[in-house]
């Protein structure tokens, strides 16, 4: 499978990166970077710090847009730490970004490709909001879009009723989920559900290869942060819903994004009417995007774990 990431590279987008890189069948074709956990730039020194770190190969990262379309910006420390990856300290990257704009490397990446590509987004959807409203013939180059955004019935995080990423930019959500794409919605349903124990964290930190090391150390450092023994794989569940679907439960719905309400501006307000059996009046719309409601997060986890740490060699002794 081929796939392009968006992301806002904190603590959940590393872990993500990684299994992404690591996970079999997955050809990582571009990442871009944009506003959201911390400042666009701490994204991209982050994305490639992890990408050196894990001996990744040499794959384009693209700087992309500096702050919402129309929202006040806001970051994430208070969950990532002011660097993004939660203390977790790493070498300076000896990697550059490509000298496009994210925009473009999106946009060249998808007619580049001899097939329509899937594109998980796990950050704000600026960037992408920005592409489909300049080309929105492009639309058709994109086989799904897995959003790691909104919520259907959990509520809110960054906010009562709003999850972070839609809630950072609410007219580009807007824009994304009205554009026709095929989407798919990996929100706070089942964002907190798939989890590693700290002592398997503490194994993977353990581990002799430098990706799955990676993985254990952040996990533990949020472990820390939040003073917990259960610690979510976050934006990791997005990609590993990308490359494992027959491990989600998905339903059609319309999806739109609240952009005025005083308590629920950046919501997905998700029609749940024909699920639960109510013979509406009026059709609010179309499918616009389908929605995960559940996932097995058994098996997620164990795809997560094995991905990550499926290069390690065993430790040698000397008897």
């Amino acid at each position: 499978m081929d796939v392009i990431l968006d992301v806002d590279t904190g603590v959940d987008d590393a872990l993500a990166l990684l299994l992404a890189l690591r996970a079999p069948d997955v050809n990582v074709r571009a990442i871009t970077c944009v506003d959201g956990n911390v400042d666009v730039d701490s994204v991209v020194t982050n994305t490639l710090a992890v990408l050196d770190a894990a001996r990744a190969p040499q794959i384009p990262v693209a700087r992309g847009c500096p702050q919402p379309l129309a929202a006040e910006r806001i970051h994430a420390q208070q969950v990532h730490g002011c660097d993004g990856l939660g203390g977790v300290r790493l070498a300076d990257p000896g990697r550059e970004p490509v000298e496009a704009h994210a925009v473009e490397v999106l946009r060249r990446t998808l007619l580049d490709s001899a097939k329509p590509l899937t594109v998980v987004t796990l950050a704000p959807l600026t960037n992408v909001a920005v592409l489909l409203t300049c080309y929105p013939e492009l639309a058709d180059r994109i086989d799904r879009m897995v959003v790691m955004g909104g919520s259907a019935g959990f509520g809110g995080n960054d906010s009562v009723a709003a999850e972070f990423n839609l809630l950072h930019d609410p007219e580009a959500a807007d824009i994304v989920f009205r554009s026709g794409v095929p989407i798919t919605m990996y929100g706070l349903d089942a964002f907190y559900e798939v989890t590693v124990d700290t002592e398997t964290a503490h194994g993977l930190s353990g581990s002799t290869d430098p990706a799955g090391a990676l993985a254990g150390s952040l996990l533990l450092a949020q472990a820390q942060r939040f003073a917990t023994r259960e610690v979510t794989i976050g934006d990791a569940g997005a990609v590993a819903a990308a490359i494992w679907p027959e491990h989600i439960d998905t339903d059609p719905h319309h999806v739109r994004i609240e952009l005025h309400g005083a308590h629920t501006r950046g919501s997905t307000v998700v029609d749940q009417r024909a699920r639960r059996g109510i013979l509406a009046g009026r059709a609010s719309g179309a499918h616009n995007a389908r929605v995960v409601w559940s996932v097995d997060e058994a098996a997620l986890r164990e795809t997560f774990l094995t991905a990550v740490s499926r290069h390690a060699q065993p430790v040698s002794t000397v008897a």
